[in-house]
């Protein structure tokens, strides 16, 4: 990474580059998209709508990538692969199928625990139905809504090199409850995780029984599944 710019591709001995302000949740302010794309436009870039809810500038030179920096005035998305990289979270605010408005918690797990450093790359994904938009159950930890409005939390997840469903670890939980839950999960799996080791490999190694009741210990939650 250079300059908070990854190298894409080397054609005829040139590089170019590509870069990815932070968008959390994907919603970002009409004036916002109109800057992102004007900047593009100076430098030539190319757009491309991520997987991951954000807008990846490519095609760029690794000369003006300070300058685009400066001009586009926005953090980048991810500064240290191995934390939280992003949080994917569903329009429930505005679906007719949402169950609960979850886009203020998810909002506030992005603020709180984005760029948080961790054993390897994580994902959170947070749905207001179990539809799960977002793919949330292939995510590192996913905040769902039940039928009945109640919360729960699955960790686990991985639709990478090894695919894995992510674990339910509990249910009926409240907002709060949940948050906590989310806070709990990060924080055992820095400590007792190894460097390099995704959560649902830390979580089979431990095995799901004895992961589950240590994180429901600490949250001081109930087992509800």
């Amino acid at each position: 990474m250079s300059n908070y710019g990854n190298l894409q591709k080397i054609r005829n001995g040139k590089r170019t580059y590509g870069i990815t302000p932070h968008i959390p949740g994907g919603f970002v302010l009409p004036d916002t998209l109109i800057k992102i794309a004007n900047v593009a436009k100076k430098y030539n870039g190319v757009l491309k709508i991520t997987s991951g809810q954000r807008i990846l500038i490519t095609n760029l030179k690794e000369e003006d990538l300070d300058d685009i920096w400066k001009e586009l005035d926005m953090k980048p998305a991810v500064t240290n692969q191995y934390s939280v990289k992003n949080v994917e979270m569903c329009p429930a605010n505005f679906c007719k199928r949402s169950k609960y408005p979850t886009i203020g918690i998810a909002m506030k797990i992005s603020k709180n625990f984005h760029g948080m450093p961790l054993p390897n790359r994580t994902k959170i994904g947070v749905a207001g139905c179990r539809n799960a938009c977002t793919s949330v159950y292939s995510k590192d930890i996913g905040v769902l809504v039940d039928i009945d409005g109640t919360f729960f939390v699955c960790a686990g997840g991985s639709a990478g090199f090894y695919p894995r469903v992510a674990d339910i670890i509990t249910k009926k939980l409240s907002e709060k409850e949940a948050y906590t839950l989310v806070e709990t999960l990060l924080n055992y799996y820095n400590e007792h995780g190894q460097m390099g080791e995704k959560l649902g490999e830390f979580i089979d190694r431990i095995g799901i029984e004895n992961f589950r009741k240590d994180v429901l210990e600490i949250a001081n939650l109930k087992e509800e599944l």
